[in-house]
């Protein structure tokens, strides 16, 4: 807080009593996003943009892979299997999360085709 309100103090200024509890509450909250508060919370230095930026990287890749399998020849190669996405700052629990969200995403889809299997065509609903 120090270096972004130089030369003041706030929180010395708070414990003296110049300035009231709301008061500080404002300055921290006026606090920028990439400052070292900030990125103590977050638990990483990323900000939005970093983020955008990794997000735009998987989907040009993701683009460039599917531009590759849609003009290969079928009868020669197998289709090109799509890169792993760039590296993203998480914290376990996150992780965590999202592999949980994913796998019952997976779970859902699975049940939801062996449903329309099972409607479509019920001589194959088992086989899946």
């Amino acid at each position: 807080m120090c270096h972004h309100y130089a030369p003041r103090d706030p929180i010395a200024e708070f414990w003296r009593g110049e300035i009231s509890l709301r008061q500080l509450r404002v300055l921290v909250e006026g606090l920028p996003p990439d400052g070292a508060l900030a990125r103590r919370v977050r638990g990483h230095h990323w900000q939005h943009n970093e983020f955008m930026l990794a997000d735009i990287r998987d989907l040009l890749a993701r683009l460039g892979t599917d531009f590759v399998n849609a003009n290969r020849d079928p009868k020669k190669s197998a289709p090109a299997p799509y890169p792993d996405p760039a590296w993203r700052p998480e914290s376990p629990a996150a992780k965590h999360k999202r592999h949980e969200k994913t796998r019952k995403e997976i779970t859902e889809a699975r049940s939801g085709y062996m449903r329309i299997v099972a409607q479509v065509t019920p001589q194959h609903a088992e086989k899946g």
